[in-house]
């Protein structure tokens, strides 16, 4: 019988990978490396697993628009290991934007955009975006970034590994 699509363990696994990588230390390549099988060709899973985590994320810090997390320096700032030109630019840009949609109750149309970008990168964009803002997460609230996965997995019923 042929495969349907991610499962709710495949949720799971690709939130236990990516939290446990980064109280471990991983930088965003490890990351990447170590949720990379469980993306289906031609799919946006597990992006959108990784977008939800971060829209978590805006909403534990409780950033809204009164006390926003600025974008300006962002990327530069909490993903200092990558470097985003052109196109590639405008992907992370996506992915930070449609996890503060998904925190505020909009939900983006995957499919529509990232069928434009004739990539099939999505789900690293979203992981990429989820590492940024977890750690800004993690310099708003003063702790550290095992503190901030911590409370992630236990918002979605993750065990670290």
């Amino acid at each position: 019988m042929a495969r349907q699509g991610p499962t709710e363990e495949d949720r799971d696994e690709a939130l236990r990978r990516l939290l446990s990588g980064l109280a471990a230390g991983d930088d965003v390549f490890e990351l990447t490396a170590s949720v990379a099988d469980l993306h289906p060709k031609y799919n946006t899973f597990p992006g959108e697993v990784f977008m939800g985590l971060a829209a978590d994320v805006l909403e534990i810090v409780d950033a809204t628009r009164n006390d926003p997390i600025p974008y300006e320096g962002l990327r530069e700032t909490y993903l200092p290991e990558c470097e985003f030109r052109g196109k590639n630019n405008r992907r992370i840009q996506y992915a930070i934007l449609t996890s503060a949609s998904v925190r505020g109750g909009l939900e983006p149309d995957l499919l529509d955009e990232v069928a434009w970008w004739h990539a099939d990168d999505y789900w690293r964009y979203a992981l990429y975006a989820a590492v940024a803002l977890i750690r800004v997460g993690a310099d708003r609230q003063g702790i550290t970034i095992g503190q901030m996965v911590e409370q992630l997995a236990d918002r979605s019923g993750i065990t670290l590994t």
